[in-house]
Protein backbone atom coordinates (compact mmCIF):
# COMPACT_ATOMS: atom_id res chain seq x y z
CA UNK A 1 0.00 0.00 0.00
CA UNK A 2 1.16 3.33 -0.81
CA UNK A 3 0.45 6.41 1.03
CA UNK A 4 0.99 10.47 0.89
CA UNK A 5 0.76 11.13 4.73
CA UNK A 6 0.23 15.06 5.28
CA UNK A 7 -0.57 15.25 9.61
CA UNK A 8 -0.21 17.93 12.02
CA UNK A 9 1.13 17.01 15.05
CA UNK A 10 1.52 19.05 18.69
CA UNK A 11 4.69 19.51 20.39
CA UNK A 12 3.92 17.93 23.80
CA UNK A 13 7.88 18.43 25.37
CA UNK A 14 11.11 19.71 24.35
CA UNK A 15 13.29 19.27 26.89
CA UNK A 16 16.89 21.03 26.18
CA UNK A 17 20.08 20.65 28.05
CA UNK A 18 22.07 23.14 26.48
CA UNK A 19 26.47 22.22 25.93
CA UNK A 20 28.97 23.40 27.35
CA UNK A 21 30.31 26.50 24.49
CA UNK A 22 33.98 25.21 24.99
CA UNK A 23 36.73 27.42 24.27
CA UNK A 24 35.98 28.78 20.63
CA UNK A 25 32.86 30.70 21.36
CA UNK A 26 31.25 28.82 18.42
CA UNK A 27 27.40 28.23 17.91
CA UNK A 28 25.47 27.04 20.75
CA UNK A 29 24.12 23.27 20.64
CA UNK A 30 22.15 20.92 23.19
CA UNK A 31 20.51 17.84 23.65
CA UNK A 32 17.10 17.85 23.51
CA UNK A 33 14.31 14.98 24.61
CA UNK A 34 11.00 15.45 22.58
CA UNK A 35 7.42 13.94 22.34
CA UNK A 36 4.65 14.92 19.77
CA UNK A 37 1.27 13.98 18.90
CA UNK A 38 0.45 13.25 15.62
CA UNK A 39 -3.50 13.76 14.13
CA UNK A 40 -4.71 13.40 10.45
CA UNK A 41 -3.82 11.77 7.57
CA UNK A 42 -4.75 9.03 8.68
CA UNK A 43 -1.80 9.00 11.19
CA UNK A 44 -3.40 8.51 15.24
CA UNK A 45 0.22 8.43 17.67
CA UNK A 46 2.56 9.36 19.51
CA UNK A 47 6.18 10.38 19.64
CA UNK A 48 9.52 10.35 21.72
CA UNK A 49 12.56 11.01 20.72
CA UNK A 50 15.84 13.35 20.97
CA UNK A 51 17.22 16.02 18.93
CA UNK A 52 20.63 17.49 18.61
CA UNK A 53 20.50 21.25 17.68
CA UNK A 54 23.18 24.30 16.82
CA UNK A 55 21.99 27.71 16.92
CA UNK A 56 24.21 30.70 15.88
CA UNK A 57 23.77 34.44 14.81
CA UNK A 58 23.80 33.50 10.92
CA UNK A 59 22.17 29.67 11.40
CA UNK A 60 20.88 26.68 12.84
CA UNK A 61 20.11 23.33 12.90
CA UNK A 62 19.21 19.98 14.01
CA UNK A 63 19.09 16.37 13.85
CA UNK A 64 16.51 13.61 15.21
CA UNK A 65 15.43 10.60 15.96
CA UNK A 66 11.86 9.67 16.90
CA UNK A 67 9.82 6.23 17.33
CA UNK A 68 6.25 6.85 16.40
CA UNK A 69 3.31 4.55 17.91
CA UNK A 70 -0.08 4.25 17.26
CA UNK A 71 -1.97 3.66 13.98
CA UNK A 72 -1.51 5.02 10.30
CA UNK A 73 -4.14 3.88 8.50
CA UNK A 74 -5.90 1.49 10.12
CA UNK A 75 -2.41 -0.61 10.73
CA UNK A 76 -1.08 -0.34 14.44
CA UNK A 77 2.13 -0.40 15.51
CA UNK A 78 5.78 1.71 15.52
CA UNK A 79 8.36 3.07 13.22
CA UNK A 80 11.08 5.30 13.85
CA UNK A 81 11.16 8.36 11.93
CA UNK A 82 14.71 10.40 11.65
CA UNK A 83 14.60 13.93 10.30
CA UNK A 84 16.72 16.89 10.22
CA UNK A 85 16.59 20.80 8.87
CA UNK A 86 19.56 23.81 8.40
CA UNK A 87 18.99 27.27 7.87
CA UNK A 88 21.14 30.13 7.46
CA UNK A 89 21.75 33.76 5.93
CA UNK A 90 22.16 33.16 2.29
CA UNK A 91 21.49 29.73 2.03
CA UNK A 92 18.78 27.67 1.29
CA UNK A 93 16.72 26.10 3.58
CA UNK A 94 16.75 22.39 3.91
CA UNK A 95 14.73 19.39 5.36
CA UNK A 96 14.22 15.69 5.07
CA UNK A 97 12.57 12.93 6.71
CA UNK A 98 12.66 9.38 6.41
CA UNK A 99 11.42 5.97 7.77
CA UNK A 100 14.68 4.80 9.57
CA UNK A 101 15.28 1.20 7.23
CA UNK A 102 13.79 -2.23 9.52
CA UNK A 103 12.18 0.13 12.35
CA UNK A 104 9.02 -0.40 11.66
CA UNK A 105 6.58 -2.89 13.65
CA UNK A 106 3.37 -4.79 14.30
CA UNK A 107 1.45 -3.70 11.37
CA UNK A 108 3.49 -1.28 10.05
CA UNK A 109 6.36 -4.45 9.86
CA UNK A 110 8.85 -3.14 6.63
CA UNK A 111 7.54 0.47 6.42
CA UNK A 112 9.54 2.40 4.18
CA UNK A 113 8.65 6.59 2.99
CA UNK A 114 10.54 9.77 2.67
CA UNK A 115 9.34 13.25 2.78
CA UNK A 116 10.02 16.33 5.33
CA UNK A 117 8.89 17.72 8.56
CA UNK A 118 8.17 21.50 8.39
CA UNK A 119 6.57 23.75 11.73
CA UNK A 120 3.94 21.48 13.30
CA UNK A 121 3.18 19.67 10.17
CA UNK A 122 4.76 16.04 8.43
CA UNK A 123 4.73 15.28 4.80
CA UNK A 124 5.68 11.53 4.07
CA UNK A 125 5.44 9.06 1.22
CA UNK A 126 4.95 6.13 2.62
CA UNK A 127 4.60 2.05 1.40
CA UNK A 128 3.67 -0.43 3.53
CA UNK A 129 4.31 -4.28 2.54
CA UNK A 130 0.63 -5.76 2.05
CA UNK A 131 0.44 -8.47 5.38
Amino acid sequence: MKLHLVASFSMDAWDSIADESGATGGPATARVVLRKTYRGGGLEATSSGHALTTRGPRGASYVAQERIVGSLDGRRGSFVLEHAAAMGDGYETSMRAGVVPGSGTGALSGITGAGRVEHELLTLDVEIPDV
